[in-house]
């Protein structure tokens, strides 16, 4: 993980460039305020106060490092997350402090972003010209802890996504889960190979076909006070999806390290949840598994028993994810909890639907989503919320089964999927369900391509509002 701790630093008066923030109406007037070299100097750099614009001028204050920059946000006086992020990523490295407004609220929110952009992934090529540490001061230094470990949150999931199948099987979701434990306490059990098909047969079918160095896996961590309220968090964690039987062309399966994104989410709350100290009885709950083929692949037209006792007609070996989660829901269920959250790069439906910078949210209870809805667009990370549609529950019926795993029928994908999970989830359950893309296929400033997190610190804020801290 790229390491963060020194990249914001309290404000104690140090020696620092200044950061200037200005939106295209104030432009003029803070022009107004510079010499003729420092205006010339930002029309040579087409400089307007356009967000995420960056300029650097000479310094009239004589300051060490000789210049100043100049940031273009929507609002200087009301930061987001992201609007910093830019000037992380293509200022020179040194030290830095806001100005004006900025300097008051110490970057707030958008510290996040100033060091989500310092983010590279650099496990098997490192970067020889990458620019060093940017390093902001800020007089609130009550925020950075919050700010450091949401980013870590960040970071550890586009790592885990980052990593290729052969690096990221079933065994290295299991070693995060023992880091974990090991940073914060708690209990691991884990149930490997065939040993899942009296518990977890669903889990098994899907991931027998593996190899045994990926062999497939239920963790589960435990942690928190008996006392607590219980919250289960489960990660969709299927490490490579081939398609099965179902074969993926090339294309669709190019990506598909990717697929363990669900687990990564999950494991990242967890790390939040429990360096937090919330007060909640945690079940962490992941699925891991490779979608291999192998004589013995499950295949379609198979019959799968699940832990819940329902039978499941295999439509398609490539809508494996929701069954790996089918058994872990049940689990989940069990547990007696008063919030389940799971994390699923579930459908390419729901990315047709809302593209890639949404994660689409299903919830049976409509205070909880507008919870969830409510804490992203405080944190810049909002969800969009799809229906759960009764109409919609016969598309998953069976002739020889109590339900297939996938529709005939090309309508409606992400909320069928949904249909299909609620069928695990114990009655009046207070269930959440994100179909996230886990993957960011063009690059905006903070936010390189490749893997990322959607609705994280959405639930994170959620949660803290909601059991406290």
């Amino acid at each position: 993980m790229t390491e963060i701790q020194d990249l914001i630093k309290p404000d104690r008066g140090q020696d620092a460039v200044p950061i200037h923030l200005v939106n295209t109406d104030g432009f003029d007037t803070f022009a107004k305020s510079l010499t003729g070299a420092q205006r010339a100097a930002l029309k040579g750099q087409k400089f307007e106060g356009k967000g995420y614009q960056v300029g650097i001028v000479p310094d009239a204050q004589g300051g060490e490092a000789g210049f100043m920059a100049v940031g273009g946000v929507a609002d200087p006086e009301e930061l987001s997350s992201w609007c910093l992020a830019k000037l992380a990523e293509e200022l020179p490295e040194g030290t830095y402090r806001l100005t004006g407004a900025a300097a008051e609220t110490g970057a707030g929110p958008a510290m996040f972003g100033w060091l989500t952009a310092q983010y590279r992934f650099e496990r098997y090529k490192k970067d020889e010209n990458a620019p060093g540490p940017r390093v902001l001061l800020t007089k609130q230094a009550g925020r950075i802890d919050a700010n450091m470990a949401e980013a870590k949150a960040e970071m550890l999931v586009r790592d885990l996504v980052n990593t290729p199948a052969e690096d990221m099987g079933p065994a290295a979701l299991e070693a995060e889960c023992e880091a974990l434990v090991k940073a914060h306490g708690g209990k691991l059990t884990v149930v490997r190979g065939d040993e899942l098909e009296q518990g977890y047969p669903m889990v098994h079918a899907v991931g027998r076909a593996a190899d045994r160095k990926h062999a497939p896996r239920l963790i589960h961590l435990t942690w928190g006070s008996d006392d607590h309220p219980v919250l289960a968090v489960i990660g969709k964690g299927v490490c490579f999806d081939s398609g099965g039987v179902d074969i993926k062309p090339a294309s669709g399966m190019r990506l598909m390290k990717k697929d363990m994104g669900g687990a990564a989410h999950a494991i990242a709350l967890a790390g939040l949840i429990m360096g937090a100290g919330l007060k909640v009885r945690l079940h962490l709950i992941v699925p891991a598994v490779e979608n291999a083929i192998a004589g013995n692949a499950f295949r379609p037209g198979d019959v799968l028993d699940s832990r819940k006792g329902l039978t499941v007609e295999i439509h398609n070996t490539d809508a494996e994810g929701r069954l790996i989660l089918g058994d872990a829901l049940t689990l989940a269920s069990e547990q007696e909890p008063e919030l389940v959250v799971d994390f699923a790069t579930l459908t390419g439906a729901a990315r047709v639907a809302l593209g890639p910078d949404y994660a689409a949210m299903m919830a049976r209870e409509d205070e909880t989503a507008e919870a969830l809805i409510a804490a992203g667009r405080a944190v810049d990370d909002e969800p969009w919320r799809l229906p759960l549609p009764e109409a919609y529950r016969e598309y998953l019926s069976s002739d020889i089964a109590d339900l297939s795993n996938a529709q005939n029928n090309p309508y409606a994908g992400a909320s069928v999927a949904g249909l299909f999970l609620d069928r695990f989830v114990g009655d009046g359950i207070d269930w959440v369900h994100f179909d996230t893309f886990a993957w960011r296929p063009f690059a905006k400033p903070g936010r390189p391509k490749g893997g990322t997190a959607y609705g994280l610190r959405a639930t994170w804020k959620m949660l803290q509002t909601r059991f406290g801290g």
